[in-house]
């Protein structure tokens, strides 16, 4: 039988991309409640803190932001760290494949989901992992808890980003209001959505890169492990220096930008209460 001959290099990259359409897999599944419960417990939280329905303060928005912050995570905790299995998983087939970079003991020793499917076997007889394979092992391995490893990471990461996007977002906003009972247009709600965004990403991006680590049950060659937040920024810290703490601070500004440039608009203009056929209303509203 003729098979057809591809270059090393393609295959590596499509058994990458592959990992990497696993975790956006995730991330389509549960970004749209993650969201929802963000935006909606933020405006719910305002209401609660007016008086009179008189405007809120700074000190009140940045509150407000906490506690929608604080509720996220119950969506936010299991969907990340799902997502970041997912792309150790293809990150350490890689390595496993490449002579010298990493042995079949050391992924065995980690996460037994992950080294079932990418331990040192025939190509033919290596599985594709999935974040339900992955999901039924912690609960079967861990319980509950397994999927909210790192929820203190987690929310060290989400209430200071909503602390400092939402009452950013409302500011700006405001800005292109024509009167104080107006409303602003919707493409200056995205634009306030996206640079609100995008400012929050960089401000909390070193809290990210702490979860991140901690998230990792499967670590490769020379790969360091953490004993809760103290120990990774101290370690971070010591072997990598301050900058690390700025890795990938660029791209997940491009990232969230027009992701909370969209959600906000999606809200603004009541899509939901629109399909529910009900009346629209304003997260703005004073």
């Amino acid at each position: 039988m003729l098979q057809t001959w591809v270059p090393p290099g393609i295959v590596k990259a499509s058994r990458l991309r592959r990992s990497h359409a696993g975790g956006a897999a995730v991330n389509l599944a549960l970004v749209t409640p993650e969201k929802a419960i963000k935006l909606a417990a933020n405006d719910f939280f305002r209401q609660h803190l007016s008086k009179d329905g008189k405007g809120l303060s700074v000190f009140k928005e940045m509150l407000a932001g906490c506690g929608a912050g604080m509720c996220q995570v119950i969506i936010t905790t299991p969907m990340e760290m799902l997502k970041i299995q997912l792309q150790d998983a293809g990150r350490l087939a890689a390595q496993q494949r490449m002579p010298g970079i990493l042995a079949a003991t050391k992924l065995a020793q980690t996460n037994p989901v992950l080294s079932r499917s990418y331990n040192a076997v025939p190509s033919s007889a290596r599985q594709t992992i999935s974040a339900t394979q992955i999901a039924k092992e912690l609960l079967h391995t861990e319980g509950i808890q397994g999927l909210y490893k790192g929820l203190g990471a987690t929310l060290m990461r989400d209430v200071p980003f909503s602390i400092v996007y939402f009452p950013l977002f409302a500011n700006i906003n405001r800005l292109g209001k024509c009167s104080e009972d107006d409303v602003a247009p919707f493409y200056w709600s995205f634009m306030a959505g996206c640079i609100a965004g995008s400012t929050a990403a960089v401000a909390v991006n070193p809290c990210d890169v702490v979860k991140t680590r901690l998230q990792s049950l499967s670590k490769g060659a020379n790969e360091e492990t953490y004993n809760g937040v103290l120990d990774c920024v101290s370690k971070i810290m010591k072997k990598e220096g301050p900058f690390a703490f700025l890795k990938g601070a660029g791209c997940r500004a491009l990232v969230i930008a027009p992701l909370f440039g969209i959600a906000q608009v999606m809200y603004f203009v009541g899509v939901g209460e629109y399909i529910l056929s009900q009346r629209a209303f304003n997260v703005l509203s004073p």
